[in-house]
C-alpha cells in the first residue's frame, strides 16, 4: 500500500528555557543554560545539589485550580504544552472529524512526586492508608493523553509509550506510523516529565548519573567535554501536531516540516549502561535512514542524545563516524541538553521541537559549556561548540535513547510540495 506523507503542524514547549515555543528557540540559539539550584525542596544533603527547573510557570495561571489540584504536575505541563501546539496548528475543533484524532504521548516516570508525597505522608502517619482518592489516577503514566483527549474530545488512538528517555520519540514514531497507515488524520504527540523531587534527584544521584558541579551548575550539562560528569536533570513537556499531509493541505496549514521517518533498536547489553561500541545506535540510526528511504549523505544535522555522561557521549559519536562515514564531518552535531538539561521521557519531544526549528530557520543551536577537548572523540566532527551556526538544513535527525537500552532515532526534512 502507498504510506500517506505526515508533516508537523503545531508546536508546544514548555522547559527549563523557555515556557513558550518562542522562549525556547530564543534560548536555545542565544546559548541559555537552563540550570541553577533546585528550589522545589531543601537539597543541602544530596550530592546534586542543582537542576533545570521550569521558570516562572504557574500551572493555574492554564488550568482551573480544582483541576490543577487532582493533576501531578508531569500531567499540568503536558495540558500546558498541548494548548499551545493546538492553538499553533489552528485546527478548527469543531469541524475536524474527532474519531481520527489520536493523543500518543511519552513519559519515562509519570507521576513521581504525587507516589513520593503520598508514601511520605503514609509513613509519617499513624499506619491507617489515609490516602488521596486522585492518588492512582494523578500518579499513572498514561494520565497525560487521556486527560488531552477529554478537554478536546479527541476519539482516536490514546495511550502512552514508556521506555524510559526514549518514551516520547517512541511515541513520535508510533503517532507516525498511524497517521501512515491511514488510521488517524491528527495525532498530538510528544511526551512530559517532572521527576525534579526527592525521589528523583536521591534516585539518580545514587545511580552516580547526575554532575555534581554544584558550585557552576550552569556548566554542568557539557556534552562531548573532557571534565564532563552527569547529566543534569531537567523537567517540562514538547507536543507535536502531527498530520496527514492532504488533510494539513486542504485546511490550508502552516507546515514545519515533514515526518520521514523513524527507528527503533535495543544495544540488549546493560540496564543504564551503552554498548562502547554504540552497536544499539548504529542499528538504530541506519534503521532510521531505511524507514526515511534517504541516504547517509542526505542528513545535514543530527540533535544527539548527548547526555553529558563520560560512556554515553562517545560511545554515541562512533556511532555517528561509523553510520556516516566520510559525510560525518559534514554534518552539524548538537546537544541541546548543555541548555535544558536531560528531561527524560520528554527529551525526545523538545530535542525533536528543535530540530524542527532548526530545518525552518536555517540556524543550528550551540552545544554549549565545551572547553576541553576529549581525546577520545573525532576532532573532524562538527559538535556546533558554544555558538549557532547558520546552514541550509534539509534533512535533520534526532536521537533518544533510554535505560535499559532503548534506542529510537526520528528525521525530519525540510517540505518539498
Amino acid at each position: 500500500m502507498q504510506l500517506k506523507r505526515v508533516v508537523v503542524t503545531g508546536l508546544g514547549a514548555l522547559t527549563p528555557i523557555g515556557n513558550t515555543i518562542d522562549e525556547y528557540w530564543n534560548a536555545l540559539i542565544n546559548g541559555v543554560s537552563g540550570a541553577a539550584p533546585i528550589t522545589y525542596f531543601d537539597a543541602s544533603k544530596f550530592k546534586t545539589r542543582f537542576a533545570c527547573e521550569l521558570k516562572n510557570f504557574n500551572a493555574t495561571d492554564f488550568i482551573d485550580r480544582k483541576e490543577a489540584r487532582k493533576m501531578d504536575r508531569f500531567t499540568q505541563y503536558a495540558m500546558v504544552a498541548s494548548d499551545e501546539a493546538i492553538a499553533d496548528s489552528k485546527l478548527d475543533l469543531d469541524k475536524i472529524n474527532k474519531l481520527r484524532v489520536g493523543v500518543i504521548w511519552g513519559a519515562g516516570i509519570g507521576g513521581l512526586e504525587t507516589f513520593q508525597n503520598e508514601m511520605l505522608d503514609f509513613a509519617a502517619g499513624d499506619g491507617t492508608p489515609r490516602l488521596n482518592p486522585f492518588f492512582i489516577p494523578k500518579m499513572i503514566a498514561d494520565i497525560a493523553p487521556g486527560n488531552i483527549s477529554i478537554k478536546n474530545g479527541f476519539m482516536g488512538p490514546n495511550y502512552t509509550t514508556v521506555s524510559a528517555c526514549a518514551s516520547s520519540a517512541n511515541a513520535m514514531i508510533d503517532a507516525l506510523n498511524y497517521i501512515r497507515l491511514g488510521h488517524c488524520d491528527v495525532i498530538v504527540t510528544g511526551g512530559s516529565e517532572a521527576a525534579i523531587a526527592i525521589a528523583g534527584v536521591g534516585g539518580f544521584n545514587a545511580m552516580h548519573a547526575l554532575s555534581t558541579r554544584n558550585e557552576t551548575p550552569e556548566t554542568a550539562s557539557r556534552p562531548f567535554d573532557a571534565e564532563r560528569d552527569g547529566f543534569v536533570l531537567g523537567e517540562g513537556a514538547g507536543a507535536i501536531i502531527l498530520e496527514e499531509y492532504e488533510h494539513a493541505k486542504a485546511r490550508g496549514a502552516k507546515i514545519y516540516a515533514e515526518v520521514i521517518g523513524g527507528g527503533m533498536s535495543s544495544d540488549a547489553y546493560h540496564m543504564t549502561a551503552p554498548h562502547p561500541e554504540g552497536l544499539g545506535v548504529i542499528a538504530v540510526m541506519r534503521n532510521c535512514l531505511e524507514n526515511a528511504g534517504i541516504n547517509p549523505e542526505d542528513v545535514d544535522h543530527i540533535n544527539t542524545h548527548g547526555t553529558s555522561t563520560p560512556l554515553g557521549d562517545v560511545a554515541e559519536l562512533k556511532a555517528i563516524s561509523e553510520v556516516f562515514g566520510k559525510h560525518a564531518k559534514n554534518i552539524n552535531i548538537n546537544s541541546t541538553k548543555s541548555m535544558t538539561g536531560h528531561l527524560l521521557g520528554a527529551a525526545g519531544a523538545i530535542e525533536s521541537i528543535a530540530s524542527i526549528l532548526a530545518i525552518e530557520h536555517g540556524i543550528v543551536p550551540p552545544t554549549i559549556n565545551h572547553s576541553v577537548v576529549d581525546d577520545n572523540i573525532n576532532p573532524e566532527l562538527n559538535l556546533t561548540l558554544n555558538k549557532a551556526q547558520k546552514r541550509v538544513i534539509k534533512v535533520a535527525m534526532s536521537n533518544t535513547f533510554g535505560f535499559g537500552g532503548h534506542n529510537a532515532c526520528v528525521a525530519f526534512k525540510k517540505l518539498e510540495e
